[in-house]
């Protein structure tokens, strides 16, 4: 991959995301200690090996993806809480009140494994058309093995993230970038510029650790409440358990039961607390909206119920 697609580890959320707006994605080398991906990869060896293959040629043959990283790999959560990945998310996402973790994945790709077709993430929800200026959802994938060209670097196809009147086979080769990078790396990328796994023509198993984000608002591609066991969720910390979800993704949705703060079901020492608007400005995203913030702040000073009330 051309050098102009790699920003080093020294690389600012400012530059990672003007190059995501450019491109559609971004390689950032050496973000953490190639020693950190070979812990990871030793608490998921057992998951790794029990996980089937794919059954289509979408999700691949002979790939494996492998799941529940919170629950079942102590040091995939500071990939997951990276400060620099979370601050491009933040950003990237910010036309919501909130975002989330969307899914995280163990992709094994190896060798003999086919081409996977092109395609962009953000039609995992029914297809649906997203505006073309509204980023539904952002994107890493850690290398946890070296990615060449020959075990299957991710495919992408920079600028299609803003054309919107072609599909993934329309491109060919000649349109494609590789994302070659080194143990430790990763790559940013967005939920509509065009991507997939290539094919792996090595005698090496080709592994990457994907870590997405949406808005709080879309359901998750992966079930966090159901994938992390309640008694795990217990040990973890507050910010963790609001990027899994247990926060409100917005105006008035994901309440628990009586209007109640979600993070109750985790901790119940705060009672029967009803979640306010104020717990809007403890998100983990922030408001960018036109007329939002005005909505916001006359929410949080009034003196009476919020008018956002159901009745029957």
């Amino acid at each position: 991959m051309s050098e102009m697609y790699h920003l080093p580890n020294t690389a600012t959320m400012e530059e990672i995301t003007a190059a995501l707006r450019k491109d559609g994605f971004v390689i950032v080398d050496n973000l953490v200690p190639p020693e950190l991906m070979d812990q990871i990869a030793g608490e998921l060896t057992d998951y790794i090996d029990d996980t089937p293959n794919g059954r289509d040629n979408f999700v691949g043959r002979r790939t494996r993806r492998t799941g529940a990283l919170i629950a079942r790999s102590p040091a995939s959560r500071k990939l997951v809480m990276h400060p620099l990945a979370r601050a491009v998310a933040a950003e990237m996402l910010k036309k919501a009140t909130a975002y989330q973790l969307h899914l995280t994945q163990v992709i094994s790709v190896y060798p003999g494994e086919t081409a996977q077709p092109l395609h962009r993430d953000e039609l995992a929800w029914d297809f649906f058309p997203f505006p073309e200026d509204y980023d539904v959802q952002c994107n890493t994938i850690w290398a946890m093995t070296d990615f060449t060209v020959e075990n299957g670097a991710t495919r992408v196809v920079p600028g299609s993230h803003k054309v919107f009147d072609k599909q993934g086979s329309d491109y060919t080769e000649a349109d494609e970038a590789r994302a070659v990078m080194s143990k430790g790396s990763v790559f940013f990328y967005t939920g509509k510029v065009y991507h997939s796994a290539a094919a792996n023509v090595s005698e090496m198993v080709r592994q990457g650790i994907n870590i997405t984000y949406a808005v709080g608002w879309v359901r998750q591609e992966e079930n966090q409440y159901l994938s992390t066991p309640l008694e795990i969720a217990k040990t973890l910390d507050d910010d963790m358990l609001k990027l899994m979800g247990y926060q409100m993704g917005g105006v008035a949705m994901g309440y628990l039961s009586d209007f109640l703060d979600p993070l109750a079901a985790v901790r119940p020492e705060l009672g029967k607390q009803q979640y306010d608007f104020a717990a809007l400005t403890q998100t983990t995203g922030h408001v960018d909206k036109d007329g939002q913030d005005e909505f916001h702040n006359a929410m949080l000073n009034a003196d009476t119920p919020s008018p956002v009330t159901e009745s029957v």
